[in-house]
């Protein structure tokens, strides 16, 4: 994790994320960065962490929009979201592209859960399945976590994506 003046900027498995960082940081006026610190967290202590969190703990570095799409994730419920859904959530209804591509780019996954928003054809398999399971024993209390089901992409890989959506939403 790399923290900016005790703010969070980013979560990343390696040190990729801090040469963008960086250059964020050079382009803003000296006096205004007194502290870059780095540190190792366990996933346990990041899921813990998260649940701490307000809006004003981060300090990102992106463009207006991108932060924007940021602050919109973070302020959703825990359940998923088509990124048709989650466009229109943005006020961006026609910019589903755009606004995937900002969600791509959150520096801070996990903590910003983005996680939580899918394909909308992954979304109406949930709901197919869903419907077919009312009959059944199950009710499809959590038949959307098949592994059938594609989540779509996420920085630390679509297998981890999965099991976040399990860990959070199979309760």
């Amino acid at each position: 994790m790399v923290r900016v003046d005790g703010r969070i900027a980013s979560v990343a498995p390696d040190w990729r994320r801090l040469p963008g960082i960086a250059s964020a940081i050079a382009s803003l006026p000296e006096s205004s960065v007194r502290e870059i610190r780095t540190e190792r967290l366990t996933t346990g202590e990041l899921m813990a962490l998260g649940s701490t969190l307000t809006w004003e703990d981060f300090r990102l570095f992106g463009t207006k929009f991108q932060v924007s799409v940021w602050k919109t994730i973070f302020g959703l419920e825990n359940r998923l979201y088509s990124y048709t859904e989650f466009a229109s959530l943005c006020g961006n209804p026609k910019g589903v592209r755009s606004v995937a591509h900002a969600v791509g780019l959150n520096p801070v996954a996990l903590l910003i859960p983005c996680h939580r928003i899918i394909p909308k054809e992954s979304m109406d398999r949930v709901a197919e399945i869903r419907r077919g399971a009312e009959s059944t024993l199950f009710r499809g209390s959590d038949l959307y976590l098949l592994d059938t089901i594609d989540v779509g992409e996420y920085a630390f890989g679509p297998a981890l994506k999965r099991d976040l959506i399990k860990l959070e939403l199979g309760k």
